[in-house]
């Protein structure tokens, strides 16, 4: 099995993505084995700071000694030079808030996962010419679930998933799901810089825990 299907299986599975960053290296590590411990599998730690590469570099080393199975990936890049330095890093998977067509090009070649941000039916479409399976519809907020109804159809072997704007409550994913997407991606709703800033730990691993469950019954 390639990289780009192992990494949509695993995001699929679980049906959501979390998504944070924080400029505190020991306070990523923490968030990161919180959510292992209720059994996420695909993380993405967005490069929002200076100081995302260096906590990225060591959450990688983490991971390979304590959560082998945990897929990592990096979000927030928008340009060819950040995704040749994480794929170097190691990062499994790769996000942007916007499609980068040299990115797509790079991280296929290599049969690394790359979703892109897109908010348009022509960003969509460029993408999936590209060979983007994973569409990343940014910002969830602004575009809604009708948006994804209305399209669903036109792109019937594309993969969505919201980022932006998905709350924690059975009400909003339940609608994103019945709207056609596959997974949501979930940040601050989730894991809020509050929590983070007190190392409220065990409510990031009882919210996830929650929404894990949630999205199982919504798919039965």
């Amino acid at each position: 099995m390639n990289t780009i299907q192992n990494s949509i299986d695993v995001i699929l599975k679980q049906g959501m993505l979390p998504l944070y960053f924080n400029a505190d290296e020991s306070k990523s590590i923490a968030v990161l084995k919180s959510l292992y411990n209720v059994g996420i599998r695909a993380v993405e730690y967005t490069s929002r700071g200076p100081e995302a590469l260096s906590n990225f570099k060591k959450m990688i080393e983490v991971r390979n000694a304590e959560m082998p199975d945990m897929l990592l990936g990096i979000g927030t890049i928008k340009n060819l030079a950040q995704a040749e330095t994480y794929y170097l890093e190691g990062a499994d998977f790769f996000i942007s808030p916007g499609f980068v067509p040299e990115v797509a090009s790079f991280l296929i070649a290599k049969e690394v996962l790359y979703a892109p941000g897109c908010m348009t039916p022509t960003e969509i479409i460029a993408a999936e010419n590209a060979g983007v399976k994973f569409i990343k519809l940014f910002p969830g907020n602004i575009l809604g679930p009708d948006f994804m109804s209305g399209i669903r159809d036109i792109f019937p072997d594309l993969i969505f998933m919201p980022t932006g704007g998905v709350d924690t409550t059975r009400q909003s994913i339940e609608t994103w799901f019945n709207a056609g997407v596959s997974a949501v991606g979930m940040g601050s709703k989730l894991i809020s810089k509050e929590v983070m800033e007190y190392g409220a730990y065990e409510t990031i691993e009882k919210e996830t825990k929650r929404v894990l469950d949630l999205i199982e019954t919504i798919r039965k």
